[in-house]
Protein backbone atom coordinates (compact mmCIF):
# COMPACT_ATOMS: atom_id res chain seq x y z
CA UNK A 1 0.00 0.00 0.00
CA UNK A 2 1.31 3.68 -1.33
CA UNK A 3 1.24 6.50 1.04
CA UNK A 4 -0.08 9.83 -0.37
CA UNK A 5 1.06 13.36 0.05
CA UNK A 6 -1.27 15.82 -1.16
CA UNK A 7 -0.66 19.18 -1.21
CA UNK A 8 -1.95 22.79 -2.21
CA UNK A 9 -0.17 25.87 -2.13
CA UNK A 10 -1.49 28.92 -1.95
CA UNK A 11 -0.78 32.83 -1.50
CA UNK A 12 -3.21 34.80 1.04
CA UNK A 13 -4.36 38.66 0.68
CA UNK A 14 -2.20 40.24 3.63
CA UNK A 15 -4.67 42.16 5.27
CA UNK A 16 -6.41 39.00 6.00
CA UNK A 17 -3.71 36.95 7.48
CA UNK A 18 -5.22 37.20 11.07
CA UNK A 19 -8.39 35.48 9.56
CA UNK A 20 -6.59 33.01 7.79
CA UNK A 21 -4.82 31.86 11.09
CA UNK A 22 -8.04 31.57 12.60
CA UNK A 23 -9.47 29.51 10.41
CA UNK A 24 -6.23 27.14 10.36
CA UNK A 25 -6.53 27.01 14.22
CA UNK A 26 -9.89 25.83 13.78
CA UNK A 27 -9.12 23.01 10.66
CA UNK A 28 -6.03 21.33 12.09
CA UNK A 29 -8.79 20.11 15.08
CA UNK A 30 -11.24 19.50 12.80
CA UNK A 31 -9.38 17.78 10.33
CA UNK A 32 -9.73 13.75 10.58
CA UNK A 33 -10.43 10.79 8.59
CA UNK A 34 -9.80 7.31 8.48
CA UNK A 35 -5.85 6.78 6.94
CA UNK A 36 -5.51 10.69 7.17
CA UNK A 37 -1.92 10.11 9.07
CA UNK A 38 -1.21 13.75 9.46
CA UNK A 39 -2.49 17.49 8.51
CA UNK A 40 0.02 20.38 8.84
CA UNK A 41 -0.13 24.05 7.15
CA UNK A 42 3.53 25.84 6.25
CA UNK A 43 4.19 29.27 5.68
CA UNK A 44 7.39 29.82 2.81
CA UNK A 45 9.86 30.80 4.56
CA UNK A 46 11.40 34.58 3.49
CA UNK A 47 7.52 35.17 2.13
CA UNK A 48 4.60 36.31 3.94
CA UNK A 49 1.75 35.29 3.07
CA UNK A 50 2.33 32.18 0.85
CA UNK A 51 0.88 28.81 2.73
CA UNK A 52 1.00 25.37 1.76
CA UNK A 53 -1.08 22.80 3.40
CA UNK A 54 0.14 18.98 4.00
CA UNK A 55 -2.12 15.78 4.16
CA UNK A 56 0.07 12.49 4.63
CA UNK A 57 -2.53 9.96 4.00
CA UNK A 58 -1.96 6.18 4.74
CA UNK A 59 -2.94 4.86 1.65
CA UNK A 60 -4.50 5.53 -1.88
CA UNK A 61 -7.85 4.34 -0.95
CA UNK A 62 -7.99 6.20 2.33
CA UNK A 63 -6.97 9.32 -0.50
CA UNK A 64 -9.75 9.40 -2.51
CA UNK A 65 -12.11 8.87 0.54
CA UNK A 66 -10.91 11.99 2.10
CA UNK A 67 -13.71 14.14 0.80
CA UNK A 68 -17.00 11.99 1.18
CA UNK A 69 -15.71 12.15 5.26
CA UNK A 70 -15.90 15.71 5.81
CA UNK A 71 -18.42 17.73 7.95
CA UNK A 72 -20.52 20.60 7.83
CA UNK A 73 -18.19 22.27 10.05
CA UNK A 74 -15.38 21.68 8.01
CA UNK A 75 -16.95 22.79 4.50
CA UNK A 76 -18.07 26.08 6.30
CA UNK A 77 -14.44 27.05 7.14
CA UNK A 78 -12.89 25.38 3.86
CA UNK A 79 -15.61 28.13 2.10
CA UNK A 80 -14.11 30.75 4.00
CA UNK A 81 -10.38 29.48 3.77
CA UNK A 82 -11.10 29.76 -0.29
CA UNK A 83 -12.51 33.54 0.10
CA UNK A 84 -8.63 35.09 1.65
CA UNK A 85 -6.61 33.37 -1.20
CA UNK A 86 -5.36 35.70 -3.66
CA UNK A 87 -7.04 34.38 -7.44
CA UNK A 88 -4.91 32.26 -10.06
CA UNK A 89 -2.39 30.98 -6.98
CA UNK A 90 -3.32 27.75 -5.65
CA UNK A 91 -1.12 24.99 -7.21
CA UNK A 92 -2.05 21.38 -5.86
CA UNK A 93 0.10 18.49 -5.89
CA UNK A 94 -0.34 14.61 -5.33
CA UNK A 95 2.47 12.45 -4.76
CA UNK A 96 2.09 8.88 -4.68
CA UNK A 97 4.83 6.69 -2.75
CA UNK A 98 7.00 4.37 -4.60
CA UNK A 99 7.17 1.16 -3.79
CA UNK A 100 10.36 -1.13 -3.01
CA UNK A 101 10.97 -2.59 -6.60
Amino acid sequence: MSKVIFSIRYNIFPEKRNEYLDIVRELKTLVKAEGLESYSVYEQKNKPNNFEEVYIFSSEEAFENFDDNQDERIDILMTKLSDLIKEQTTQYTTLIEVNSW
